[in-house]
């Protein structure tokens, strides 16, 4: 566990790679080295299914040949490897079309401070203790009244970090932790039956939701679901579930992805500076937050991070940017670069959440006499392009302020545009997820059924 922790082999097997790629000829280089170790247990009906350990070391290089450019990775880490691996590269960037936005990022932006985000749980748990974590959820959704079957339950943890090294000068390696455990839960018999699952997933084990819960909040869910009833197509008030309602953030946020907007291929690409959604509505882009799912406190190219607004009351404020698609759209970069070890940086959020309201879950819904509650969405029919959304659905019908029976097997359907803008977020935000919203009260979206 020791040498897992200790990070400086990991970076001078990065600095010696970029000193390889400068005496093959590349007149920018970075490296990223990557280390990782996990396990997981997976039961069902009271025995191990399947139990995994996984460790992994990998290397990526990128270099700069004027403006062109070429990413390439291997898992052959010694000298040799290195030196060809660097050769490689620069043969492949040669070959390659010109790239006038590629390029290191401004040294003036790098990071030269790192806080402590407490990303990192030290003490990994053995397999007797992951499977007495699969054993408790499991055991407590057969427990609940009405479960008939075990989907399985799983427990994992794991432990990684990453080192990047650039050829201006730049060296900074973070290391994080991770630990989870989810249970899927069967309730009712034959063609009635329905499923449904929780599951929790922090970076320190002390952070976890405890094991029994998950097992019966699973079970709760999946009985909850059984008899679903079909409904006529509607347009309705519709109100999203915390579980699922970060997806719409997960939209915002890949339509006011750089790349897109430089590929005009968003449905946001002219609305930077305008109202989208209500007066009020902020979400929040927060890389430094301690403990969070995605923290960091330098992106892929080295660039500090910094807690960020996407949107401002109801303004888009900014797109999510890395060097390059800065560049290309005449901007500065935003600190959003990411990648993996055989890839070039590409922009990508880091802690999404849509701020509180004032309204209570209880509240949004009183409201409204005829409406559907969802609780899973299926299917990606999200066209970010024109901003058109359709997905499959299921939940709970609501009237006259109360759920009121399970509903599955429908559409529900409208456009980004007028989602965002309808939006009403409830106060009961959690920070579970990498992207989070609280409950989520839209307008006017039809639900497509019989």
């Amino acid at each position: 566990m020791s040498s897992l922790l200790d990070q400086s082999a990991l970076t001078d097997l990065a600095e010696r790679l970029v000193a390889a790629a400068r005496r093959a000829g590349a007149d920018q280089a970075d490296a990223v080295a990557v280390r990782s170790v996990s396990l997981s247990i997976d039961v069902r009906d009271g025995a191990v299914e399947e139990s995994q350990r996984s460790e992994g070391d990998d290397i990526g290089l990128r270099v700069l040949v004027g403006h062109k450019q070429a990413s390439i990775s291997t898992n052959d880490m010694t000298a040799d490897g290195l030196d060809a691996l660097a050769e490689r590269a620069i043969a492949m960037a040669k070959a390659a079309p010109e790239d006038k936005f590629a390029g290191l990022a401004d040294p003036a932006l790098l990071a030269k401070k790192f806080p402590g985000l407490d990303l990192l749980d030290p003490d990994m748990p053995g397999i007797d203790v992951l499977e007495r974590r699969a054993r408790e959820a499991e055991a407590a959704g057969l427990a609940v009244s009405g479960v008939s079957k075990s989907g399985g339950a799983s427990a994992s943890a794991g432990i990684g970090g990453m080192v990047l090294v650039t050829s201006d000068g730049f060296v900074g390696s973070t290391i994080g932790s991770r630990h989870s455990i989810s249970m899927s839960a069967i309730a009712g018999e034959g063609t009635g039956m329905e499923q449904d699952y929780d599951f929790t997933s922090t970076l320190h084990a002390a952070d976890l939701e405890d094991a029994g819960k998950i097992g019966r909040s699973a079970g709760e869910r999946a009985i909850k679901r059984l008899n679903p009833r079909k409904v006529a197509t509607r347009r309705v008030p519709v109100v999203f579930d915390p579980r699922i309602s970060g997806s719409l953030v997960g939209h915002l946020a890949s339509a006011a992805n750089g790349a897109s907007v430089a590929r005009k291929t968003s449905f946001l690409r002219e609305k930077r500076g305008e109202k989208i959604f209500a007066a009020g509505i902020d979400i929040v882009d927060d890389p430094l937050r301690r403990r969070g799912q995605r923290s960091r406190a330098f992106d892929a190219e080295g660039v500090a991070t910094q807690m960020q607004k996407i949107v401002e009351n109801g303004v888009l404020k900014t797109w999510l940017l890395d060097c390059a698609t800065a560049r290309e759209l005449d901007l500065k970069t935003t600190g959003h670069a990411q990648r993996g070890a055989s890839s070039v940086p590409s922009p990508g959020p880091s802690n999404l959440h849509l701020s509180p309201g004032s309204k209570s879950p209880a509240e949004l819904i009183d409201e409204i006499e005829d409406g559907f509650y969802v609780t899973d969405l299926i299917g990606m029919g999200v066209n970010l392009v024109t901003g058109d959304y359709s997905r499959g659905a299921s939940g709970f019908w609501i009237e006259h302020g109360e759920l009121t029976f399970p509903v599955s097997e429908v559409t529900i359907a409208g456009h980004l545009d007028e989602i965002f803008a309808s939006l009403v977020p409830g106060n009961d935000l959690t920070f579970r997820y990498g992207t989070n919203a609280p409950t989520l009260r839209l307008e006017g979206l039809t639900v497509a059924g019989h």
